[in-house]
């Protein structure tokens, strides 16, 4: 803890004292479970650095599990009471785990599912049928509000997750950072899934904020990042890159944009948020405007920033405002320092990424077969697969082909959640799948093209602001405000109403993206005009299909700055991956010059764009 204290003091000597006392804790080595994880370590130094990048200072800071203390349940116990004893009034304390989450047997008898939220310390293990050593959520809660009396502010994120629902991933990259029930030997239990958060209560005294990893049916996860295979928590790496960038963003922002970063991944997880702090502005603003220090022709960022090798580069004189000197491309990028294609001039002090590279082809892994029927007609349409990193996992179950994500989960969402490759009347296992495998390619690039030509837009700046509304069932009452996120039903209608605050007209697109990789256009409709003036606002519905499985979508609403001497911006084109190029405006053929995999990759001038992304869950009626 003191060796990790005194390395972040020498890296950021001037760093601003602020009343923020945080306890960082990443468990990787389990003492007696069989449950190691290789990210924890990493996620604990990386928050610690960000921390102190945005003025907490270095010995205010714990850290249990990053060198050579280990985060045992004494260990945590004592971190948590010394910084409870030494907070003031007005002060901040942060808590924050990365490692294995569980539930457990409820011993206080207050949960009404009958089991404990637990985090799981080093020294964690199980006796009698209880995990002893456990950090529950009891403990949590007690600790939480007696700072928040004492008029202290609570901020806690966790990196762990409580699901028991026996998602299983059969292939793919990725470690699961949860332990069900037959992993620790405990007896099996029909309790309803909770989330730690839901043992918070919302009467909860004073100021707080609860960032959670993901949602309460869901599984959080770790990866290798980079050549060197360096492992961090998905969301805490993309936490992470969201604090750096977002100088006096909201802890609402701050999730949206780690939200965001996250649907670009390879986890199919959403995170989550509660608190009366989610609208106030992070603690200890961080200096500057998301820019990057140059030093010796490199970026003083690398793929622990979001940064990724082929993204165009602005270069400037100052942190903050100013014209750009030069622009460039990242010619290759390593986990905290990129290289330059071009010298930079001498006074560039900073970078900014203006685009990121079009997205690589796609990347099938080698199929998994989950039972034993005969697959003998869809293995030599799947080939061989790609060892590495892959987009999609192909899992050879029931009969036929489903394609997971790169953490390999099948059916997340409940039977059938995961796409299947279904053979149209009269057509082959080996044309469905180039059909198939055609969409997927297109969808997952439409949506990472996208996303990079957005930049930092995307994170919660924009002047462009969206508000749901739901109708359900197939009905005709009134529709209500809505969260998308939180679970639309089967026949459900969903409106959305999107306003533009700037003075800047824009072109407005909105495109739904399935989750069987088709792309479906929903606003502008045929005919209709798509352009927004400053403080205009367009109406969209859409219907969720009677027969939708339970599945993870998302609504993708994109405004393009109106151009006086182009016309009107349509890039509902961009679903269907047969347009023609030559047809397409300029902005359109643009987006569709990125789309082709191969496409060269130095900087070209990217239409600017405004990117608001809305996951939507289908859920089934209960």
């Amino acid at each position: 803890m003191l060796r990790l204290a005194l390395i972040l003091a020498a890296l950021f000597p001037n760093a601003a004292r602020a009343e923020v006392r945080a306890v960082l804790i990443g468990v990787g080595d389990y003492q007696t479970l069989d449950a190691d994880l290789k990210g924890p370590p990493q996620d604990v130094a990386l928050m610690a650095e960000v921390l102190v990048s945005r003025g907490v200072a270095p010995s205010l800071i714990q850290v249990l599990g990053a060198t050579d203390a280990a985060p045992t349940h004494a260990a945590i116990t004592k971190a948590l009471e010394e910084a409870a004893k030494a907070a003031q009034p007005g002060d901040t304390v942060m808590f924050y785990f990365s490692g294995h989450g569980a539930q457990a047997p409820d011993i206080s008898g207050d949960e009404s599912g009958g089991m404990d939220e637990i985090l799981l310390p080093a020294d964690a293990f199980v006796q009698d049928g209880q995990v002893r050593n456990a950090l529950t959520d009891d403990n949590l809660h007690l600790w939480a509000r007696g700072l928040l009396r004492r008029g202290v502010a609570v901020v806690g994120l966790i990196d762990a997750c409580h699901s028991n629902t026996g998602f299983r991933a059969v292939g793919g990259a990725g470690v699961a950072r949860s332990l069900t029930a037959a992993q620790l030997g405990l007896p099996d239990s029909d309790a309803a899934e909770l989330q730690i958060g839901t043992s918070l209560p919302a009467d909860l005294p004073g100021d707080h904020v609860f960032l959670f990893s993901s949602q309460s049916d869901q599984r959080s996860f770790e990866y290798p990042l980079g050549t060197g295979g360096v492992w961090h928590g998905e969301f805490t790496l993309r936490l992470a890159e969201a604090l750096r960038s977002l100088p006096g963003a909201s802890w609402r922002q701050v999730l949206t944009a780690t939200a965001d970063a996250m649907q670009q991944g390879p986890a199919r997880q959403v995170p989550d948020g509660e608190g009366t702090l989610l609208d106030h502005v992070v603690f200890a603003q961080a200096p500057g405007s998301g820019r990057f220090a140059v030093a010796a022709g490199q970026v003083q960022a690398g793929l622990l920033n979001g940064l990724v090798t082929g993204s165009d580069i602005a270069l400037y004189a100052q942190a903050a405002g100013g014209d750009p000197l030069a622009r460039t491309t990242l010619a290759s990028v390593d986990l905290r320092k990129s290289l330059l294609q071009d010298n930079p001039p001498a006074a560039a002090g900073w970078a900014e990424v203006v685009t990121r590279p079009p997205p690589a082809a796609l990347r099938l892994a080698p199929a998994v077969q989950a039972d034993t029927q005969d697959y003998a007609d869809w293995l030599p349409a799947l080939g061989a697969g790609d060892p590495g990193p892959a987009d999609l996992v192909p899992i050879l179950t029931g009969g036929q082909v489903a394609l997971a994500g790169p953490d390999g989960v099948l059916d997340p969402a409940g039977p059938g959640s995961t796409p299947r490759i279904r053979p149209e009347p009269g057509e082959a296992a080996a044309d469905a799948t180039g059909r198939v495998l055609d969409q997927a390619a297109h969808s997952l690039r439409l949506r990472a093209v996208l996303a990079g030509a957005a930049g930092r837009s995307l994170t919660g700046r924009a002047t462009l602001s969206a508000t749901y509304e739901v109708r359900p069932d197939c009905g005709t009452a009134p529709p209500r405000p809505a969260d998308p996120a939180s679970g639309l039903h089967p026949c459900d209608t969903l409106f959305v109403t999107v306003t533009n605050h700037g003075t800047t007209p824009v072109d407005l697109s909105i495109l739904y993206f399935n989750a069987d990789f088709t792309v479906s256009p929903i606003w502008p409709q045929r005919g209709r005009s798509n352009r927004l003036a400053g403080g205009d606002f367009a109406r969209a519905g859409m219907r969720i299909a009677k027969n939708s499985p339970p599945a993870l979508e998302e609504l993708f609403i994109v405004a393009v700055p109106v151009d006086p001497d182009l016309d009107r911006v349509d890039l509902t084109a961009l679903a269907d991956p047969a347009t023609d190029r030559g047809l397409a405006s300029p902005q359109v053929a643009w987006f569709l010059d990125r789309l082709q995999p191969d496409v060269t990759r130095g900087f070209s001038t990217k239409p600017p764009l405004v990117l608001l992304r809305q996951p939507v869950r289908i859920t089934l009626p209960p």
